[in-house]
This record gives structure tokens, sequence and C-alpha cells, in this order.
């Protein structure tokens, strides 16, 4: 059962207390990670890794290939069960988290591989992001009466701002599988915005991207940030693009933290040069 705690119940469980920063952009904790391990068979994917999320900011979680990343995303919405560990959202313990507790709270996920309907056009793909916005009865969204007809008003006029915002008017009628693939990426980003999100996970949105791609990329996710209010945990190799869009940058290497804090701190961290370079300490 999930049960909403102080900060003081927090401490006693074994959560730490959600420290307040100083006004900003950036606020107090809103996701926590607490000594989170995963397993498959005798493959240890995460061990015992701790971190927190501040409203407001872009935290970055980077490593190797193989790092526990993605693993990691999957255990903060709920595709994946960690057998060790707690996930802290809101001040509230949703340990074992679940994909439709994560979607109802306001955490929404991108993935590395698209995962859009290819025969759908780009308006229909972001208007399924409003499903849990959908009020009406399964009745009355078929008969487009009542509710049904009010609600599909509202929310395709709520997915065609995020149409506008993202720049892709050209394309609202074009079934995305004919779509080139930084487009499509940019439609998923839609879909995930379509819901509202209070935090957003973006499993590396620039991969396989071009440097005008990247830097489209970079943009919108800068915007949604400050425009939307949206808190941003974001997977990326281009460590350019982590460097510039960061607040704080938590680094992952055979699922155990090697480092965490600012991009300056991180970048000049000797063990995750190492990491990235493949050298070895004796």
């Amino acid at each position: 059962m999930n049960d909403t705690v102080s900060n003081n119940d927090q401490m006693a469980a074994g959560a730490p207390a959600v420290d307040p920063t100083a006004g900003g952009r950036i606020g107090d904790v809103i996701l926590r990670v607490n000594e989170i391990s995963l397993s498959f068979g005798g493959v240890k994917a995460i061990n015992d890794v701790s971190f927190d999320i501040k409203k407001g900011e872009v935290r970055s979680i980077i490593g190797p290939n193989g790092a526990g990343k993605s693993s990691m995303l999957n255990c903060i919405n709920g595709f994946y069960q960690p057998q060790v560990g707690h996930i802290w959202y809101d001040g509230v313990d949703y340990t074992p988290m679940r994909p439709h507790l994560a979607a109802e709270n306001g955490i929404a996920r991108t993935f590395q591989n698209i995962a859009l309907f290819k025969g759908m056009s780009t308006l229909d793909n972001i208007m399924t992001g409003r499903i849990l916005k959908q009020k009406a009865s399964l009745l009355e969204q078929a008969l487009y009466i009542g509710r049904g007809k009010s609600e599909e008003l509202e929310h395709r006029a709520f997915v065609e701002d995020i149409i506008d915002f993202l720049e892709i008017q050209a394309i609202r009628r074009t079934p995305v599988g004919r779509l080139p693939y930084g487009l499509q990426k940019r439609v998923e980003l839609g879909r995930a915005l379509a819901a509202e999100p209070t935090l957003l996970l973006l499993d590396e949105p620039m991969a396989g991207m071009n440097l005008e791609e990247k830097e489209d990329m970079s943009r919108y996710i800068i915007d949604v940030n400050e425009q939307y209010g949206t808190t941003i945990a974001l997977i990326e190799h281009d460590m350019g693009v982590v460097m510039d869009l960061s607040d704080r940058v938590v680094v992952l290497d055979h699922g155990s933290k090697l480092a965490d804090g600012t991009p300056d701190e991180v970048s000049a961290n000797q063990n995750v040069i190492d990491a990235y370079l493949g050298v070895a300490h004796e």
C-alpha cells in the first residue's frame, strides 16, 4: 500500500529527507531512488544505486553501454521491479512502482527504440498520449456525444498546441512510418508531452540523429523544461549535449554508481574519464 509520508518518516524508513534548495528554477527533490538493485538471473544490471531528481532540473544519467541506464529508467516507471530498494516520488513510497501508477502520477517516457504506431498519423499518435485524461465512456466516445464530443475537441486543441510547439504542422496528417527518423523522435516527444508529465524520462532522444537534428532536439528539451516547467531525466551518449543541457549528472558503470554531481564535477572525475576510455587501474 502506498502511503504519504513526512520527511521524518522517510528518514526512519531509510529514505533521506528532502533537501530544500535556494529558490530559482530548481526546487525540492521530486524523485528519489534508494539503494536500488536489479538482477536478471545471475546478471546484476543495477547494484545498490541511490540518487535523486529535483523538481525543475534536467538530470542526466550517463555511462558506457551496459551500465544499467535504461534499466534504471525502467525501474522508475515500473517496467522493471527491482529486487531491493525503494522508489520515492513526490513524498510517496511507490515500491514497487507500476507503469499505470507512474503514468497516473505524471511520469511519462520515451524509448531508446521508437515505439510509435507507424500506420497512424502524427496527430493521432500524439492524441494517444491523452488517453489517461479522457473521462468519457466508450459509448460517448464512439457515438461522439456528451463528454465524448467536448473532450475530443478539448484534447485536439491541446495536441494542436504541442504540434505548433514542436514545429511539425506540415506532417500532422502524415503516417509516422513515412517520416524520417529525426521527425519520428520529435513525434514521440510530442506524445509524451500530451500526457502533461511532471517528470519526463528521455531515453537517448538524440540517438541516430545528425548534428542539425541534435541541435533542434536540444532546443526542444530546453523549452520543455523552461516553458512547461517539466522535470527531465535524460539518458544520452553525446557528452557535449549532456554537459550543455544538464543541471546534474549521475554516472553508472557496470550497474554501480560511479559519480554524481554537476557537469563540471563529473567531467573532471578521473574514475569517469577511465570508464569512458576503458582504462583500468591496478
